[in-house]
C-alpha cells in the first residue's frame, strides 16, 4: 500500500480526529436534535464529504427512515446498506 505523502501530510491526526467529532455530532443531530429524528442506514466514508474548512458532511440519505419520536427503536424487515 503506497500512500502519497503529500496527501498524508494533508490529512494529519487532529483533522482525522476533528473529522470524527464532525461526523459523531451530525449523527447525534439527526437522531436527536431534529424535528424528525432520522437513521442514515447507510453510513460509510465515501458518505462523508469535506468542505473547503476539511468540516464533515454526511450525505446520501437514499435508505435513510425516519422514525417517532415514542419509538425507542426502529424495528426493520430487511438487511440494508453496505
Amino acid at each position: 500500500m503506497n500512500l502519497d505523502p503529500i496527501k498524508q501530510k494533508q490529512l494529519d491526526w487532529e483533522k482525522r480526529y476533528n473529522i470524527i467529532v464532525g461526523v459523531s455530532r451530525g449523527l447525534l443531530y439527526l437522531h436527536e436534535g431534529s424535528e424528525f429524528p432520522i437513521i442514515h442506514r447507510d453510513l460509510k466514508s465515501s458518505n462523508v464529504l469535506l468542505d473547503e474548512q476539511m468540516l464533515p458532511k454526511i450525505s446520501d440519505f437514499g435508505m435513510a427512515r425516519q422514525f417517532d419520536f415514542d419509538n425507542t427503536q426502529a424495528v426493520t424487515r430487511r438487511v440494508v446498506g453496505t
